[in-house]
């Protein structure tokens, strides 16, 4: 007999061996994910009695058709609009999943009818249909930083492959043009060293822009002080950091509404304006 099969086979090595106080951890499963809701409907009788209100949204139902048959159509400046006929716009159009910042000023939320976006602070006031408002293109191409890509030695300690990145991100944004495809950095899969990361924001700057995109968890999205170039963190249901990238690109694509959802928006805000009309033409005279 083969004298090896003596030789009594034995499970060796880490995770080998049974624990009697390990405990089986499981990872928590998606919660908390952003839904679309219906607006709040005011009264028929509260609608007719806000003409101002009615003629904007007949307003913004031209702009949605405008704009998803390909054309541009320009803001729809609210200041002429009464304090009422605000509220009960703002009322109608709700939250959606997309919230901006410029600053300290300017405020920018998308409705619930993706691609129509309320634009307010600084002086703005107005609706825009668009994939992202005009005011956020324009805060993005401000280019402040002039220490990003200048030479930095000694390196801080620890510091490994930052410079090289940084010297993609000056060729990638030096070279950017608008259309041009977004150029993804993805460092969650980059062998960083802990003091890279903070190396790399430190150099980029923090720009004026801060986006919140909701869905499965949240997408925090910050401006940096190089021109077209972004953070973008994507976080769990339990705020735990699982995608970290730097994009070079005019907006990150997941700010922006896709020609579909305008189509959908033009689609159920027909349904509204319909619905509304109908009730209105009862409400006695």
């Amino acid at each position: 007999m083969d004298p090896l099969l003596y030789i009594p086979l034995t499970d060796i090595g880490p995770g080998s061996q049974p624990e009697d106080d390990a405990v089986l951890e499981y990872i928590s499963m998606p919660q908390g994910m952003y839904t679309h809701s219906l607006p709040e409907l005011p009264e028929p009788e509260v609608l007719d009695a806000a003409p101002g209100a009615r003629q904007m949204l007949g307003e913004i139902l031209h702009m949605l058709r405008s704009r998803h048959a390909g054309d541009c159509p320009p803001s729809l400046d609210l200041r002429r609009c009464s304090a009422a006929d605000r509220t009960l716009l703002d009322q109608l159009l709700g939250e959606g999943e997309v919230s901006a910042r410029i600053g300290a000023g300017v405020r920018i939320q998308e409705s619930i009818f993706a691609g129509v976006w309320r634009v307010f602070g600084d002086e703005h006031d107005h609706i825009d249909v668009a994939p992202a408002p005009a005011v956020l293109h324009r805060a993005a191409r401000i280019d402040t930083c002039a220490r990003a890509f200048a030479t930095c030695l000694p390196l801080p300690d620890g510091v490994m492959n930052a410079p090289a990145i940084l010297t993609e991100l000056q060729d990638r944004s030096a070279r950017w043009q608008p259309g041009d495809a977004a150029h993804v950095l993805n460092l969650s899969l980059l062998p960083l060293s802990e003091q890279d990361v903070p190396f790399l924001d430190a150099r980029l700057g923090e720009g004026p822009v801060l986006v919140l995109a909701r869905g499965y968890g949240n997408c925090r999205i910050n401006s940096t002080e190089v021109a077209n170039c972004w953070r973008v963190r994507y976080f769990n249901s339990q705020d735990a950091l699982i995608l970290d990238t730097i994009e070079v690109t005019d907006l990150p694509e997941v700010v922006l509404a896709a020609p579909e959802d305008i189509a959908d928006s033009l689609e159920r805000f027909e349904d509204i304006i319909q619905w509304f009309e109908g009730e209105c033409a009862q409400v006695p005279r």
